[in-house]
């Protein structure tokens, strides 16, 4: 079955940087794009980045533009998220997708909060 586990999170201080990982199992990885997700308190869940299958084309949402950076290693079934310049309202659960056969699959999250 499908499996992904996110990892990397943690308390950073505005303008820090931390790097998230996910580790995927169940499915043929290098075939599906990916996607991070983010939901902060109180808020709807937000798409943050895409990466297509071979990670030649990258999309993010505006108010990370130019901050984070999708990548993926198909061998290692993993995908991450490099964040850079944090900013207080980047605080949020943050999740890794797929999206396959009209399902979406999350993983547990990872809690990232920035704060001084």
């Amino acid at each position: 079955q499908v499996q992904l586990v996110e990892s990397g999170g943690g308390l950073v201080q505005p303008g820090g940087s931390l790097r998230l990982s996910c580790a995927a199992s169940g499915f043929t990885f290098s075939s599906f794009a990916m996607r991070w997700y983010r939901q902060a308190p109180g808020k709807e869940r937000e798409l943050v980045a895409t990466i297509s299958t071979a990670g030649g084309t990258t999309t993010y949402r505006d108010s990370v533009k130019g901050r984070f950076t999708i990548s993926r290693v198909n061998v290692k079934n993993t995908v991450y998220l490099q964040m850079n310049s944090l900013k207080p309202e980047d605080t949020a659960v943050y999740y890794c997708n797929l999206y396959w056969g009209g399902t979406n699959y999350w993983g547990q999250g990872t809690q990232v909060t920035v704060s001084s």
